[in-house]
Protein backbone atom coordinates (compact mmCIF):
# COMPACT_ATOMS: atom_id res chain seq x y z
CA UNK A 1 0.00 0.00 0.00
CA UNK A 2 1.54 3.52 -1.07
CA UNK A 3 1.13 5.88 1.55
CA UNK A 4 0.48 9.81 1.20
CA UNK A 5 2.41 11.63 -0.82
CA UNK A 6 4.60 14.44 1.42
CA UNK A 7 3.10 17.79 0.69
CA UNK A 8 6.24 19.89 1.97
CA UNK A 9 7.94 22.24 -0.43
CA UNK A 10 11.17 24.28 0.12
CA UNK A 11 10.85 27.98 0.12
CA UNK A 12 13.61 30.69 1.34
CA UNK A 13 12.57 32.98 3.89
CA UNK A 14 14.00 36.47 4.59
CA UNK A 15 15.66 36.83 7.54
CA UNK A 16 15.45 40.81 7.36
CA UNK A 17 11.65 41.18 6.61
CA UNK A 18 10.52 37.47 6.66
CA UNK A 19 9.12 37.44 3.38
CA UNK A 20 9.00 34.13 1.42
CA UNK A 21 10.50 33.57 -2.14
CA UNK A 22 10.29 30.43 -3.92
CA UNK A 23 13.43 30.05 -5.08
CA UNK A 24 16.80 31.59 -4.14
CA UNK A 25 17.95 35.16 -5.08
CA UNK A 26 20.83 37.16 -3.90
CA UNK A 27 18.65 40.09 -3.02
CA UNK A 28 15.41 39.89 -1.17
CA UNK A 29 12.81 42.18 -3.52
CA UNK A 30 10.68 42.83 -0.78
CA UNK A 31 13.46 44.72 1.50
CA UNK A 32 16.74 45.17 -0.82
CA UNK A 33 18.71 43.32 1.98
CA UNK A 34 21.73 41.04 -0.01
CA UNK A 35 22.16 37.78 1.19
CA UNK A 36 19.24 37.37 3.64
CA UNK A 37 17.22 34.18 2.12
CA UNK A 38 17.44 31.53 4.28
CA UNK A 39 16.42 27.70 2.94
CA UNK A 40 13.18 26.58 5.26
CA UNK A 41 10.84 23.82 4.82
CA UNK A 42 7.08 24.86 4.37
CA UNK A 43 4.32 21.79 5.10
CA UNK A 44 0.98 22.26 2.96
CA UNK A 45 -1.18 20.50 5.05
CA UNK A 46 -0.20 22.50 8.48
CA UNK A 47 -0.45 25.72 7.02
CA UNK A 48 -4.57 25.35 6.64
CA UNK A 49 -4.43 25.31 10.91
CA UNK A 50 -1.28 24.85 11.92
CA UNK A 51 -2.77 24.11 15.63
CA UNK A 52 -5.11 21.23 14.48
CA UNK A 53 -5.08 18.31 16.57
CA UNK A 54 -2.53 19.88 18.99
CA UNK A 55 -3.48 18.15 22.61
CA UNK A 56 -1.82 21.17 24.54
CA UNK A 57 -4.31 23.41 23.87
CA UNK A 58 -7.22 24.34 26.46
CA UNK A 59 -9.47 27.15 24.93
CA UNK A 60 -11.43 29.14 27.06
CA UNK A 61 -15.00 29.20 24.22
CA UNK A 62 -15.07 25.78 23.84
CA UNK A 63 -14.60 23.80 20.13
CA UNK A 64 -17.39 26.38 18.62
CA UNK A 65 -16.45 28.21 15.49
CA UNK A 66 -16.10 31.77 16.17
CA UNK A 67 -19.20 34.29 15.16
CA UNK A 68 -18.78 38.04 15.01
CA UNK A 69 -19.52 39.88 17.57
CA UNK A 70 -21.05 43.73 17.74
CA UNK A 71 -18.34 45.84 19.18
CA UNK A 72 -20.50 47.22 21.91
CA UNK A 73 -21.17 43.57 23.24
CA UNK A 74 -17.46 42.51 23.62
CA UNK A 75 -17.01 44.78 26.61
CA UNK A 76 -19.95 43.38 28.28
CA UNK A 77 -19.53 40.30 27.88
CA UNK A 78 -15.96 39.96 28.56
CA UNK A 79 -15.82 42.57 31.53
CA UNK A 80 -12.89 45.10 32.26
CA UNK A 81 -9.31 43.47 31.37
CA UNK A 82 -6.96 43.14 34.98
CA UNK A 83 -3.69 43.66 34.58
CA UNK A 84 -1.00 41.72 36.33
CA UNK A 85 1.15 44.23 37.93
CA UNK A 86 4.49 43.66 38.41
CA UNK A 87 5.26 45.79 41.48
CA UNK A 88 8.25 47.03 39.58
CA UNK A 89 6.88 50.53 38.61
CA UNK A 90 9.52 51.27 36.30
CA UNK A 91 8.31 48.01 34.47
CA UNK A 92 4.94 48.70 34.71
CA UNK A 93 5.09 52.02 33.76
CA UNK A 94 6.24 50.90 30.01
CA UNK A 95 4.07 47.74 29.92
CA UNK A 96 1.63 50.53 29.60
CA UNK A 97 -1.95 51.19 31.25
CA UNK A 98 -3.46 54.11 33.56
CA UNK A 99 -2.14 55.30 36.90
CA UNK A 100 -5.15 56.76 38.37
CA UNK A 101 -7.10 53.05 38.57
CA UNK A 102 -4.23 51.03 39.03
CA UNK A 103 -4.21 49.27 35.71
CA UNK A 104 -0.73 49.13 34.82
CA UNK A 105 1.13 45.91 33.86
CA UNK A 106 0.82 42.57 31.90
CA UNK A 107 -2.56 42.34 29.99
CA UNK A 108 -3.79 37.98 30.65
CA UNK A 109 -2.92 36.67 27.08
CA UNK A 110 -0.30 39.37 25.74
CA UNK A 111 3.14 38.17 24.52
CA UNK A 112 5.76 40.50 25.28
CA UNK A 113 9.19 40.16 23.25
CA UNK A 114 12.33 41.64 25.41
CA UNK A 115 15.34 42.31 23.48
CA UNK A 116 18.82 43.41 24.76
CA UNK A 117 22.23 43.31 24.60
CA UNK A 118 24.32 39.66 26.30
CA UNK A 119 24.90 40.51 29.55
CA UNK A 120 22.70 43.44 30.03
CA UNK A 121 20.34 42.21 32.61
CA UNK A 122 17.13 40.70 30.96
CA UNK A 123 17.39 37.43 33.33
CA UNK A 124 17.97 39.65 36.16
CA UNK A 125 15.20 42.15 35.07
CA UNK A 126 12.41 39.19 34.61
CA UNK A 127 12.99 36.95 37.54
CA UNK A 128 13.00 39.89 39.77
CA UNK A 129 9.48 40.21 37.67
CA UNK A 130 8.28 36.60 38.38
CA UNK A 131 9.49 36.90 42.18
CA UNK A 132 7.01 39.81 42.04
CA UNK A 133 4.16 38.07 40.35
CA UNK A 134 4.40 35.02 42.38
CA UNK A 135 4.55 36.90 45.27
CA UNK A 136 1.01 37.48 47.09
CA UNK A 137 2.16 40.71 49.46
CA UNK A 138 2.84 42.10 46.18
CA UNK A 139 -0.98 41.82 44.85
CA UNK A 140 -1.95 43.03 48.14
CA UNK A 141 -0.66 46.14 47.62
CA UNK A 142 -1.33 46.73 43.70
CA UNK A 143 -4.98 45.45 43.98
CA UNK A 144 -7.45 45.54 46.59
CA UNK A 145 -9.58 43.40 44.83
CA UNK A 146 -7.58 40.43 44.60
CA UNK A 147 -5.82 40.66 48.09
CA UNK A 148 -6.94 36.64 48.26
CA UNK A 149 -5.19 35.44 45.00
CA UNK A 150 -1.75 34.69 43.86
CA UNK A 151 -0.48 34.18 40.57
CA UNK A 152 1.75 31.46 39.32
CA UNK A 153 4.88 31.87 37.36
CA UNK A 154 6.36 28.84 35.12
CA UNK A 155 9.74 30.60 34.50
CA UNK A 156 11.09 28.44 31.68
CA UNK A 157 15.54 28.86 30.65
CA UNK A 158 16.79 27.33 27.95
CA UNK A 159 19.98 28.75 28.95
CA UNK A 160 21.09 27.95 32.68
CA UNK A 161 19.92 24.94 35.19
CA UNK A 162 17.83 25.22 37.31
CA UNK A 163 20.51 25.57 39.75
CA UNK A 164 21.88 28.16 38.29
CA UNK A 165 18.27 29.74 38.56
CA UNK A 166 17.97 29.24 42.42
CA UNK A 167 21.05 30.76 42.80
CA UNK A 168 20.35 34.15 40.74
CA UNK A 169 17.20 33.99 42.89
CA UNK A 170 18.89 33.52 46.63
CA UNK A 171 20.73 36.84 45.64
CA UNK A 172 17.47 38.67 44.16
CA UNK A 173 15.24 37.90 47.28
CA UNK A 174 12.70 36.42 45.05
CA UNK A 175 13.58 32.57 46.12
CA UNK A 176 10.93 32.44 48.84
CA UNK A 177 8.46 32.81 46.04
CA UNK A 178 6.05 29.95 46.35
CA UNK A 179 3.90 30.52 42.96
CA UNK A 180 7.47 30.69 41.38
CA UNK A 181 7.95 27.35 39.30
CA UNK A 182 10.99 26.85 37.25
CA UNK A 183 11.87 24.52 34.11
CA UNK A 184 15.05 23.84 32.22
CA UNK A 185 14.48 22.33 29.09
CA UNK A 186 14.10 23.33 25.42
CA UNK A 187 11.94 21.49 23.73
CA UNK A 188 8.66 23.69 22.93
CA UNK A 189 6.06 20.20 23.68
CA UNK A 190 7.66 19.66 27.39
CA UNK A 191 7.54 23.30 27.87
CA UNK A 192 3.73 23.62 26.64
CA UNK A 193 2.71 20.59 28.68
CA UNK A 194 3.81 21.89 32.10
CA UNK A 195 2.44 25.13 31.49
CA UNK A 196 -0.96 22.75 30.29
CA UNK A 197 -0.77 21.25 34.28
CA UNK A 198 0.94 24.52 35.89
CA UNK A 199 -1.73 26.65 34.38
CA UNK A 200 0.25 29.74 35.08
CA UNK A 201 -0.54 33.13 34.90
CA UNK A 202 2.64 34.40 33.20
CA UNK A 203 5.27 32.47 31.60
CA UNK A 204 8.79 33.56 30.70
CA UNK A 205 10.75 31.86 28.12
CA UNK A 206 14.23 32.61 28.65
CA UNK A 207 15.70 32.44 26.02
CA UNK A 208 13.48 31.86 22.77
CA UNK A 209 16.62 31.39 20.77
CA UNK A 210 17.24 28.15 22.17
CA UNK A 211 13.34 26.23 22.20
CA UNK A 212 12.75 24.43 19.57
CA UNK A 213 10.34 21.85 17.70
CA UNK A 214 11.14 17.69 17.85
CA UNK A 215 9.61 17.48 14.19
CA UNK A 216 11.64 20.13 12.52
CA UNK A 217 14.98 19.16 10.93
CA UNK A 218 16.11 23.11 11.31
CA UNK A 219 18.42 23.76 14.03
CA UNK A 220 17.22 26.12 16.98
CA UNK A 221 17.83 29.34 16.18
CA UNK A 222 17.15 29.22 12.68
CA UNK A 223 14.49 30.64 10.84
CA UNK A 224 12.20 27.99 10.71
CA UNK A 225 12.29 26.91 14.34
CA UNK A 226 11.90 30.72 15.40
CA UNK A 227 8.80 31.51 13.13
CA UNK A 228 7.18 27.57 14.24
CA UNK A 229 7.57 28.22 17.84
CA UNK A 230 6.78 32.30 17.95
CA UNK A 231 3.50 31.12 16.06
CA UNK A 232 2.06 28.53 18.32
CA UNK A 233 3.13 30.46 21.56
CA UNK A 234 1.40 33.21 20.47
CA UNK A 235 -1.74 30.78 19.42
CA UNK A 236 -1.01 29.08 23.31
CA UNK A 237 -1.27 32.72 25.14
CA UNK A 238 -4.57 33.85 23.21
CA UNK A 239 -6.04 29.92 23.37
CA UNK A 240 -5.24 29.91 26.92
CA UNK A 241 -5.40 33.54 28.61
CA UNK A 242 -1.76 32.98 30.03
CA UNK A 243 0.79 35.74 29.52
CA UNK A 244 3.87 34.59 28.10
CA UNK A 245 7.32 37.07 27.61
CA UNK A 246 9.52 35.72 25.42
CA UNK A 247 13.41 36.78 25.60
CA UNK A 248 15.70 38.10 22.73
CA UNK A 249 19.18 38.69 22.00
CA UNK A 250 20.24 42.23 19.83
CA UNK A 251 23.08 41.46 17.68
CA UNK A 252 26.15 43.82 17.14
CA UNK A 253 23.88 45.86 14.37
CA UNK A 254 20.97 46.87 17.38
CA UNK A 255 18.26 44.13 15.98
CA UNK A 256 16.94 41.08 17.86
CA UNK A 257 18.22 37.93 16.50
CA UNK A 258 16.14 36.19 14.22
CA UNK A 259 14.38 37.02 11.83
CA UNK A 260 12.37 40.57 12.41
CA UNK A 261 8.92 38.68 11.89
CA UNK A 262 8.47 38.14 15.52
CA UNK A 263 8.25 42.02 16.01
CA UNK A 264 5.26 41.63 13.91
CA UNK A 265 3.63 38.86 15.96
CA UNK A 266 4.22 39.40 19.01
CA UNK A 267 1.97 42.40 21.21
CA UNK A 268 4.88 44.25 22.81
CA UNK A 269 8.79 44.60 22.12
CA UNK A 270 10.67 45.84 24.89
CA UNK A 271 14.41 46.61 24.52
CA UNK A 272 16.94 46.84 27.35
CA UNK A 273 19.47 49.24 26.55
CA UNK A 274 22.75 50.16 28.57
CA UNK A 275 25.94 49.99 28.98
CA UNK A 276 27.15 46.37 30.50
CA UNK A 277 30.54 48.19 32.04
CA UNK A 278 28.12 51.16 33.73
CA UNK A 279 25.48 50.54 36.15
CA UNK A 280 22.58 52.83 34.30
CA UNK A 281 19.62 50.25 32.66
CA UNK A 282 16.94 51.85 30.51
CA UNK A 283 13.84 49.88 29.28
CA UNK A 284 11.77 51.20 26.36
CA UNK A 285 8.91 50.15 24.38
CA UNK A 286 9.63 49.82 20.38
CA UNK A 287 5.99 48.31 20.26
CA UNK A 288 2.83 48.32 22.29
CA UNK A 289 -0.50 47.07 21.43
CA UNK A 290 -1.65 47.97 24.85
CA UNK A 291 -0.18 51.18 26.01
CA UNK A 292 2.61 54.15 24.24
CA UNK A 293 5.82 53.66 23.30
CA UNK A 294 6.69 56.75 24.60
CA UNK A 295 7.51 55.95 28.18
CA UNK A 296 10.72 54.83 29.51
CA UNK A 297 11.60 52.82 33.12
CA UNK A 298 15.09 53.69 34.47
CA UNK A 299 17.16 51.21 36.74
CA UNK A 300 20.49 50.92 38.10
CA UNK A 301 22.27 47.36 38.60
CA UNK A 302 23.47 46.80 41.77
CA UNK A 303 24.95 43.64 43.39
CA UNK A 304 21.18 42.64 44.68
CA UNK A 305 19.96 42.86 41.28
CA UNK A 306 18.48 46.14 39.46
CA UNK A 307 17.00 48.57 41.57
CA UNK A 308 14.56 51.43 39.91
CA UNK A 309 14.99 55.04 40.12
CA UNK A 310 11.64 56.33 40.23
CA UNK A 311 13.11 60.33 40.79
CA UNK A 312 14.65 59.76 37.20
CA UNK A 313 18.52 59.67 36.30
CA UNK A 314 20.18 62.99 36.73
CA UNK A 315 23.21 64.69 37.75
CA UNK A 316 21.98 66.66 40.37
CA UNK A 317 23.55 69.35 42.12
CA UNK A 318 24.74 67.49 45.23
CA UNK A 319 26.31 65.04 43.14
CA UNK A 320 28.14 66.85 40.85
CA UNK A 321 29.38 69.39 43.69
CA UNK A 322 31.06 73.23 43.10
CA UNK A 323 33.41 71.83 40.25
CA UNK A 324 32.77 72.87 36.48
CA UNK A 325 33.45 70.64 33.66
CA UNK A 326 34.27 72.57 30.25
CA UNK A 327 32.38 71.41 27.99
CA UNK A 328 29.39 69.49 29.92
CA UNK A 329 25.28 70.95 30.12
CA UNK A 330 22.32 69.40 31.86
CA UNK A 331 19.03 69.45 29.49
CA UNK A 332 15.57 67.96 30.76
CA UNK A 333 14.64 66.05 28.32
CA UNK A 334 10.94 64.66 28.00
CA UNK A 335 10.84 60.73 27.44
CA UNK A 336 7.08 60.08 27.32
CA UNK A 337 4.90 61.50 30.86
CA UNK A 338 8.49 61.81 32.49
CA UNK A 339 11.36 64.48 32.46
CA UNK A 340 14.80 63.16 32.92
CA UNK A 341 17.55 65.19 33.34
CA UNK A 342 20.48 64.42 31.18
CA UNK A 343 24.25 65.71 30.80
CA UNK A 344 25.41 66.50 26.99
CA UNK A 345 29.17 66.45 26.86
CA UNK A 346 31.29 67.89 24.10
CA UNK A 347 35.15 67.20 23.30
CA UNK A 348 37.12 69.44 20.57
CA UNK A 349 39.99 68.19 19.65
CA UNK A 350 42.57 69.59 17.18
CA UNK A 351 41.92 68.29 13.05
CA UNK A 352 42.69 68.71 9.75
CA UNK A 353 40.48 71.44 7.40
CA UNK A 354 38.34 69.14 5.34
CA UNK A 355 38.13 66.32 6.81
CA UNK A 356 37.32 67.42 10.59
CA UNK A 357 35.27 64.61 12.32
CA UNK A 358 32.12 64.96 13.46
CA UNK A 359 30.83 62.05 16.08
CA UNK A 360 27.95 61.50 18.55
CA UNK A 361 26.35 59.25 20.98
CA UNK A 362 23.01 59.06 21.60
CA UNK A 363 22.57 62.36 19.80
CA UNK A 364 21.37 63.16 15.87
CA UNK A 365 24.07 63.07 13.85
CA UNK A 366 22.58 65.39 11.26
CA UNK A 367 21.40 67.93 13.95
CA UNK A 368 25.17 67.70 15.02
CA UNK A 369 26.40 69.20 11.58
CA UNK A 370 23.52 71.75 11.43
CA UNK A 371 24.45 72.87 15.02
CA UNK A 372 28.14 73.25 14.30
CA UNK A 373 26.83 75.19 11.42
CA UNK A 374 25.02 77.66 13.56
CA UNK A 375 28.05 78.06 16.04
CA UNK A 376 30.11 78.86 12.75
CA UNK A 377 28.17 81.70 11.04
CA UNK A 378 26.27 83.03 14.32
CA UNK A 379 28.32 82.34 17.44
CA UNK A 380 31.69 83.13 15.96
CA UNK A 381 33.53 79.51 16.55
CA UNK A 382 36.12 78.49 14.17
CA UNK A 383 35.34 74.50 14.17
CA UNK A 384 36.29 73.73 10.37
CA UNK A 385 40.01 72.32 11.75
CA UNK A 386 38.12 70.94 14.63
CA UNK A 387 37.29 67.37 15.47
CA UNK A 388 33.99 67.38 17.17
CA UNK A 389 32.47 64.38 19.54
CA UNK A 390 29.24 64.45 21.22
CA UNK A 391 27.65 62.36 23.88
CA UNK A 392 24.43 61.74 25.86
CA UNK A 393 25.37 60.24 29.81
CA UNK A 394 23.42 57.10 31.06
CA UNK A 395 23.30 55.89 27.58
CA UNK A 396 19.65 57.40 26.88
CA UNK A 397 19.20 58.61 23.40
CA UNK A 398 18.27 62.39 22.51
CA UNK A 399 15.80 62.84 19.76
CA UNK A 400 14.11 66.08 20.54
CA UNK A 401 14.78 69.47 19.08
CA UNK A 402 14.63 70.65 22.64
CA UNK A 403 18.35 70.13 23.48
CA UNK A 404 19.83 71.92 21.02
CA UNK A 405 20.48 75.04 23.11
CA UNK A 406 22.46 72.60 25.42
CA UNK A 407 24.20 70.91 22.85
CA UNK A 408 25.64 73.92 21.70
CA UNK A 409 26.26 75.52 24.78
CA UNK A 410 28.49 72.23 25.29
CA UNK A 411 30.47 72.30 22.16
CA UNK A 412 31.31 75.83 22.96
CA UNK A 413 32.22 75.35 26.32
CA UNK A 414 34.54 72.56 24.97
CA UNK A 415 36.14 74.99 22.74
CA UNK A 416 36.77 78.05 24.67
CA UNK A 417 37.41 75.51 28.29
CA UNK A 418 34.31 77.82 29.79
CA UNK A 419 31.81 75.67 31.26
CA UNK A 420 28.11 76.68 33.60
CA UNK A 421 27.74 76.52 37.04
CA UNK A 422 26.99 72.57 38.00
CA UNK A 423 23.15 74.04 39.11
CA UNK A 424 22.09 75.41 35.76
CA UNK A 425 20.54 73.40 32.83
CA UNK A 426 19.87 74.93 29.12
CA UNK A 427 16.97 73.70 27.23
CA UNK A 428 15.75 75.46 24.10
CA UNK A 429 15.89 74.92 20.16
CA UNK A 430 17.99 76.28 18.45
CA UNK A 431 17.14 78.08 14.07
CA UNK A 432 19.36 78.33 11.29
CA UNK A 433 19.45 82.20 11.95
CA UNK A 434 20.61 81.62 15.43
CA UNK A 435 17.67 82.29 17.38
CA UNK A 436 16.23 80.56 20.02
CA UNK A 437 12.68 78.84 20.03
CA UNK A 438 10.50 77.86 22.72
CA UNK A 439 10.56 74.04 23.54
CA UNK A 440 7.47 71.92 24.71
CA UNK A 441 6.34 71.47 28.31
CA UNK A 442 8.53 74.34 29.51
CA UNK A 443 7.31 74.47 32.94
CA UNK A 444 7.02 70.72 33.87
CA UNK A 445 10.83 70.42 32.57
CA UNK A 446 12.13 73.03 35.15
CA UNK A 447 9.85 72.24 38.31
CA UNK A 448 11.18 69.07 37.76
CA UNK A 449 14.80 70.26 37.40
CA UNK A 450 14.02 72.35 40.68
CA UNK A 451 13.21 69.52 42.44
CA UNK A 452 16.16 67.54 41.62
CA UNK A 453 18.15 70.44 42.78
CA UNK A 454 18.88 73.12 39.76
CA UNK A 455 18.26 76.66 40.60
CA UNK A 456 19.27 78.24 37.33
CA UNK A 457 17.99 77.41 34.15
CA UNK A 458 18.86 78.99 30.37
CA UNK A 459 15.39 79.24 28.64
CA UNK A 460 14.36 81.42 25.22
CA UNK A 461 13.32 84.58 26.17
CA UNK A 462 10.13 84.10 23.67
CA UNK A 463 8.61 82.10 26.23
CA UNK A 464 9.79 83.02 29.33
CA UNK A 465 7.15 85.53 29.99
CA UNK A 466 4.57 83.10 30.05
CA UNK A 467 6.09 81.03 32.34
CA UNK A 468 4.66 81.13 36.29
CA UNK A 469 7.21 81.75 38.62
CA UNK A 470 8.39 78.22 39.74
CA UNK A 471 10.18 77.55 43.24
CA UNK A 472 13.37 77.91 43.56
CA UNK A 473 14.40 78.34 40.07
CA UNK A 474 16.03 81.29 38.83
CA UNK A 475 15.08 82.09 34.91
CA UNK A 476 17.91 83.43 32.37
CA UNK A 477 16.40 84.24 28.89
CA UNK A 478 18.65 84.48 26.11
CA UNK A 479 17.37 85.41 22.42
CA UNK A 480 20.08 83.69 20.11
CA UNK A 481 23.32 81.57 20.53
CA UNK A 482 25.70 84.63 21.04
CA UNK A 483 23.60 85.23 23.89
CA UNK A 484 23.37 82.23 25.30
CA UNK A 485 27.44 81.87 24.82
CA UNK A 486 28.21 84.98 26.73
CA UNK A 487 27.39 83.41 29.72
CA UNK A 488 29.97 80.84 29.31
CA UNK A 489 32.44 84.45 29.52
Amino acid sequence: MIGPMSKTRTIFVCTNCGSTHNSWMGKCSDCGTWDSLEESQFDKSASADPHRGSSWVETKGGTDTPMATSITEIMSSAGPIHRLPTGITELDRVLGGTEADECRGLVPGSVVLVGGEPGIGKSTLLLQAAGAWASPINMDAMNTQQADWTSKVLYVSSEESAQQIQLRADRLGVADADGLFVLADTNLARILEQARKIKPDVCVIDSVQMIYKADLEAAPGSVTQLRRCCSELVYFAKATGISIVLVGHVTKEGTLAGPRMLEHMVDAVLYFEGDRYHSARIVRAIKNRFGTTLELGIFEMTGQGLQQLPGGMSVAAIQGGDERRPGAVVCPAMHGSRCVCVEIQALTATGFVGSAKRKSSGLDSSRLAMLIAVLEQHGGLRLADRDVFTSVVGGLKIIEPASDLALALAIAGAHYKRSLPPTTIAIGEVGLGGELRSATQLEQRLGESARLGYTHAIVPASGSAKLARIKGMELIPVKNVSQAIERLM
